[in-house]
């Protein structure tokens, strides 16, 4: 591992697929710079894959353009550089349009879809840069509408947001890859699904697109456990 080592910023890096991926591409050699309002899950994982060398972690809420540009802007000023984009912070909310509160609605929408387009407004530079590497976590959710689900329409956006990214950067090098699990067993449920993936298989899917040569793109990986039918 040396000092010219790729850099890999992740959204939402304090749990589940988030703290997966780190920790896949922390074993791949990557550098990581960690963002998520949870500062002290953050800061223990960035201790454990390698403290400050190779692991920068900072408070980042993603529906705030000013901590999105901070954490661009610190990847570039600590590493040097910066190559791939995991814009993977998001939450979900119960199905009905009965169900939750306006405002619960109003933080899920901002996180989830503005959150995308802000983590791609700000680190878009550096990719340019580096003929880097765009992933986004979509979901099965937004390949079909849910019954009642107000999230199944952020990830809808999400996956437009994907391939709108991709066309804008066609012809500059950069790669873009929505990756789209089913359920994944992660904090995301406040009754944890049986039979689900884990984190670390997204996790696997996400390094797969990320470690394919320069001239393969994986636009899109749709992960769903062999358990789910739809």
């Amino acid at each position: 591992m040396t000092s010219d080592d790729p850099v890999f910023l992740i959204t939402g890096a304090s749990s589940g697929i988030g703290d997966a991926t780190a920790r896949a591409a922390a074993r791949a050699g990557f550098r990581l710079v960690l963002g998520a309002r949870s500062t002290e899950r953050l800061a223990a994982l960035a201790g454990e894959l390698g403290g400050p060398d190779r692991a920068h972690a900072q408070r980042c809420d993603v529906t705030a353009w000013g901590d999105q540009e901070a954490l661009a802007t610190a990847a570039r000023q600590r590493f040097g550089r910066l190559d791939v984009v995991f814009a993977n912070a998001g939450f979900g909310a119960k199905r009905g349009f009965l169900e939750e509160s306006p405002e619960q609605w109003r933080a899920m929408v901002l996180t989830n879809v503005l959150g995308v387009a802000l983590t791609i407004r700000a680190t878009l530079p550096a990719l340019r840069e580096s003929r880097g590497h765009y992933v986004l976590t979509g979901s099965v959710a937004g390949r079909r509408a849910l019954p009642g689900s107000l999230y199944s329409a952020t990830k809808w956006a999400v996956t437009s947001m994907g391939e709108g990214l991709r066309q804008e950067v066609d012809g500059t090098g950069i790669r873009v890859t929505l990756v789209e699990p089913g359920q994944v067993d992660t904090p995301f449920f406040d009754q944890r699904p049986t039979d689900a993936l884990e984190p670390e298989d997204v996790a696997r899917a996400v390094m797969f697109a990320v470690e394919q040569p320069p001239h393969v793109d994986v636009n899109e990986l749709l992960v769903r456990p062999t358990a789910q039918s739809s």
